[in-house]
């Protein structure tokens, strides 16, 4: 499973390494809605919820699905501008003017990512024209809850008068909190950004993917960018950019716009306070399958004691060495055990740092 971008013919002067007020505030407003997916701003997630004006609370409360359980598109709005060239703003308010420049179908479609549509990677049926894919996002809506369906009525409704309400709730929050959240990160996240931009230009694309994140690379031929993500999506630049956008909040979020006919554009969080080389989805696949065998589960159980031949752990289990060598050796493809030799006997333990960071890793994994 990944997220794969075509990048054939893409020149390094058409790869843009460029900060977005507007992401990082959709980053911000997801960790104040889901604050257990950032343990590391705990302190500053609870300090903003509590001085937080009730009414300017309430009001996020309307539309906190746009940040909760997805990050839709509304936050990179230059990645749909005509032609794929523009680069996200500098400031808050340059990027609501580019917000500004969507089309109502854009902004609508982009908006209702909420409802697991499945029409992401393809161009829909205009919602706003066509009364059966209306009715169908108010169904995929009324899934979601209530309020979803208030709000997504009034966005087919009229889309003018919520896309004015939305850049006026975004501008409250820079005036409430994001202004200093933007003024404390702004620096980091463009000193990350000349960085990888240096290493574009003095060792190519697949240095810089490295080093923005262990889960993102090129393949082989260079000709494809590879996201791994328990997800599956494709996209290409074509004649168009790739932008990376540094965030200080998302981790452990690695978003990928693949939205059809837009840029592409991948946000990467700067540093974690987790692990600095998570498993990869197929690592990961292939440790939770091997636990789930029963006989491989009791097998763990003796080897978290102490290190086994293969030869004692058929003893205890009544079973043949063949068969516990499969076991084993399954166990230490998915890189569960560790192996030594200790004269003319094997002996295998169950490697615990790997086992401890398992439930970690997954969530890592799933919120990637």
């Amino acid at each position: 499973m990944s997220v794969r971008i075509d990048i054939t013919g893409l020149t390094p002067e058409r790869i843009g390494v460029v900060p977005s007020p507007l992401a990082e505030l959709g980053m911000a407003l997801h960790a104040l809605s889901e604050p257990a997916h950032h343990p590391g701003l705990q302190g500053w997630t609870t300090s903003v919820a509590t001085r937080l004006d009730p009414c300017l609370a309430d009001r996020l409360c309307e539309a906190d699905f746009l940040w909760r359980t997805t990050f839709s598109d509304v936050f990179t709005p230059s990645a749909g501008i005509a032609g794929r060239r523009t680069r996200p703003g500098a400031t808050l308010a340059e990027e609501l003017d580019l917000l500004d420049k969507l089309s109502d179908e854009q902004f609508v479609d982009a908006a209702l990512e909420f409802t697991c549509q499945s029409s992401y990677a393809i161009r829909p049926v205009s919602r706003l024209d066509d009364p059966r894919t209306r009715e169908r996002a108010l169904d995929l809506a009324a899934a979601r809850g209530a309020h979803q369906v208030r709000f997504t009525q009034r966005l087919l409704d009229d889309p003018p008068a919520v896309r004015t309400w939305f850049r006026e709730l975004l501008r409250d929050c820079e005036e409430a909190f994001f202004a200093d959240v933007w003024a404390r990160v702004q620096h980091q996240l463009a000193a990350d950004a000349r960085h990888k931009t240096e290493l574009i230009r003095r060792k190519g694309l697949g240095d810089a993917l490295k080093a923005t994140s262990s889960a993102v690379s090129l393949d082989q031929a260079g000709r494809t960018l590879v996201v791994d993500k328990i997800s599956e999506g494709v996209a290409a630049t074509g004649d168009g950019d790739l932008v990376l956008v540094p965030t200080s909040l998302g981790w452990p979020h690695l978003w990928v716009l693949h939205r059809a006919g837009w840029q592409p554009v991948i946000t990467y969080p700067v540093s974690s306070p987790g692990l600095t080389a998570p498993p990869s989805v197929e690592q990961l696949t292939l440790r939770m399958s091997a636990l789930a065998h029963p006989v491989r589960m009791r097998l763990c159980r003796h080897l978290a004691r102490g290190s086994y031949t293969t030869s004692e752990l058929a003893d205890a289990h009544g079973m043949s060495a063949p068969e516990i060598s499969r076991h084993l050796s399954v166990l230490k493809k998915a890189g569960l055990i560790t192996t030594r030799r200790q004269g003319r006997y094997v002996q295998h333990q169950l490697d615990l740092s790997v086992v401890s960071r398992l439930g970690g890793d997954f969530i890592e994994g799933v919120l990637r």
